[in-house]
């Protein structure tokens, strides 16, 4: 297929947003049954909150890019019964409200108890913000996981891949972020930003290993019913492109494939995972600060990939000549 940028930015910027407000609030979490101590709670979920939303909304924005008519996307979510694209549209915002209330709460000191229960009320949005968030992870994943004719996203590993690269880059962001929040809490997010990191690696090295075994179901045999074993084709029809020949193939040789996906592999896990170490070790920003940047970037070619590997059927026709 060939990758649109803006879809690119839109599933690695609200990954990153996802992922940095589940850091946030499991940091909550771990502190409400003392096993964490925040000193400054309100600064830190709070001010949090707000740069995860930030990616989130740069996310919304990106994807405006994508759409022929913009002002008929609220069209988009009319078909959330049957279609996951619209139920990601659904989500989204939802997200970004909790996570926006959220965030206010702890900023402002809006806190408090409901009934004389001893849980908090921000933990009840945050809660519901962390439910919405991987269900918006879920969308996102089965937009493609669910198309079966594209063998190379039809698996459960695209829907994993997904939350488990957007939880990864949020706490390697979050890492980052309480080195002038919350000193003490680096070492917490740097660990568990390394494990989610190397867990991914596992389950993205599974869907590259899955997908370079695969073994196309079409040909030209079974496009046209013919069962000659020697089918030659000569044209396409006409002589200028088309839509076919230019969104569903990406046209990049081989070696620059190949050569993409050695580098997101360096780049979203390997080099990360070295300055994480090396960050949490000396509480120092500027290598956080990089890991996060470094994994982005790393995530943008990662996405690319994820994109153009995926081969359309209809490529047996189009891209033959």
């Amino acid at each position: 297929m060939h990758p649109a940028y803006s879809v690119i930015f839109l599933t690695t910027l609200i990954g990153v947003g996802q992922g940095m407000f589940l850091a946030i609030f499991t940091g909550q979490s771990y502190a409400a049954m003392n096993l964490l101590t925040v000193t400054n709670p309100g600064y830190f979920y709070g001010l949090g909150s707000l740069i995860a939303l930030i990616f989130l909304v740069g996310g919304l924005i990106a994807s405006v890019f994508h759409l022929g008519r913009p002002e008929r996307a609220w069209r988009s979510a009319a078909q959330w019964r049957t279609s996951w694209l619209s139920r990601e549209v659904i989500a989204l915002p939802v997200v970004m409200l909790l996570t926006f209330i959220y965030g206010v709460m702890h900023y402002f000191n809006w806190d408090a108890t409901l009934f004389g229960m001893p849980i908090k009320l921000s933990l009840i949005i945050g809660g519901a913000g962390a439910i919405f968030t991987l269900a918006l992870f879920i969308c996102t994943g089965m937009i493609y996981a669910c198309i079966k004719f594209l063998q190379e996203w039809a698996s459960p590993l695209t829907v994993i891949n997904y939350t488990l690269l957007g939880i990864a880059s949020g706490f390697t962001l979050t890492t980052a972020f309480a080195v002038s929040a919350a000193p003490n809490l680096v070492g917490f997010y740097g660990i568990g930003a390394i494990i989610m990191t190397v867990t991914a690696l596992v389950t993205r090295s599974a869907s590259l290993f899955r997908n370079h075994r695969l073994k196309p179901k079409s040909s030209l045999q079974t496009a046209i019913g013919v069962r000659h074993p020697k089918i030659q084709q000569k044209a396409m029809g006409f002589m200028g492109g088309s839509m076919n020949t230019r969104d569903f193939f990406h046209h990049q040789t081989e070696l620059f494939l190949k050569n993409i996906k050695w580098i997101f592999l360096v780049l979203v896990f390997l080099i990360p995972v070295v300055l994480l170490w090396i960050g949490i070790n000396n509480s120092s920003g500027n290598i956080l600060i990089t890991a996060f940047a470094i994994q982005y970037l790393g995530l943008i070619a990662e996405r690319w990939f994820f994109f153009a590997q995926a081969n359309h059927p209809q490529n047996l026709y189009y891209q033959t000549i």
